[in-house]
């Protein structure tokens, strides 16, 4: 079974919210899932899995600025801040993180419930930490 996980993390990388889809899920689906829980923050930097038209608009209505750089098959380019979205890298070292746990990165527990609690109990630990 293969398992997307998406997420909202602050400026340090600490996780602040999650949510699992299956791995042939577009992330536009984790997307609007975790829209409504957006913090009030200023910019999102968001990797090009998250590049809609829709999600761009939803997050300006919001107050918030993408940097999301554009897919590769898209029309028209989408200006973004290269400087500032060198800053995901927080971002990858949080996953990275999760996975130095061994049931994470696994996935031994085969019901979603189960390894989202598994996620959360493990992102607890690194945030305390």
């Amino acid at each position: 079974m293969n398992t997307k996980l998406h997420a909202i993390c602050d400026g340090q990388g600490r996780p602040l919210n999650l949510f699992v889809t299956a791995g042939q899920v577009s992330d536009y689906i984790g997307a609007r899932a975790l829209l409504s829980s957006m913090p009030d923050v200023e910019w999102l930097l968001g990797d090009r899995g998250y590049d809609a038209d829709w999600f761009r608009e939803a997050l300006k209505d919001k107050g918030i600025r993408p940097c999301i750089p554009g897919r590769k098959q898209r029309k028209m380019t989408v200006k973004y801040d290269k400087r500032r979205y060198k800053r995901r890298n927080r971002i990858e070292i949080m996953f990275g993180r999760l996975k130095d746990w061994r049931r994470v990165a696994t996935r031994y527990d085969r019901c979603p419930k189960v390894f989202l609690s598994a996620i959360a109990l493990a992102a607890t630990v690194i945030c305390w930490l």
